[in-house]
């Protein structure tokens, strides 16, 4: 309940720190007639005010919540951000495809996934978000090893 309140108190200052940097935001090109600055100033108020709100509720509205975190849960999260921070480290290097089977084939070993279904989804995530981001969305990603075969 405390880290609860602890937290959203933090959050609320990180809002209103938002709010504060997206009241001076001018976009070169505004496609609106009251321009983009309202968007994150509305989205930013609104998550400050909820996080306002949970902060400073009675104890009463409040239920203990036991999330069942142990050791092995604990270290599979760890090794997730880790995998998570490697996968940012070589997706230039690599590339979109190929950091991205690494990196779901490690989630899907962390999670007890089965190493063959695992390797098959990584696989077939890795071209399928391949295809809708560069070819469906226009979404430049970049190809690295991969280049010289598919570029």
């Amino acid at each position: 309940m405390t880290m609860e309140r602890l937290f959203s108190g933090l959050m609320a200052l990180f809002s209103l720190f938002l709010i504060y940097l997206a009241m001076s935001y001018v976009a070169p090109i505004a496609y609106d007639p009251i321009g983009p600055r309202p968007y994150p100033i509305l989205i930013f108020s609104l998550m400050a005010f909820l996080t306002l709100v949970i902060a400073f509720r009675p104890a009463r509205f409040t239920k203990e919540i036991i999330l069942g975190y142990d050791k092995t849960v604990i270290r599979n999260l760890i090794l997730c951000i880790i995998a998570l921070t490697v996968y940012s480290l070589i997706f230039e290097v690599l590339g979109f495809i190929l950091a991205t089977i690494l990196m779901c084939f490690a989630v899907g070993l962390l999670f007890a996934g089965n190493p063959i279904k695992s390797l098959i989804f990584s696989i077939v995530i890795s071209i399928a978000l391949y295809v809708l981001f560069d070819m469906v969305l226009d979404v430049v990603l970049p190809l690295g090893l991969l280049s010289g075969i598919m570029g």
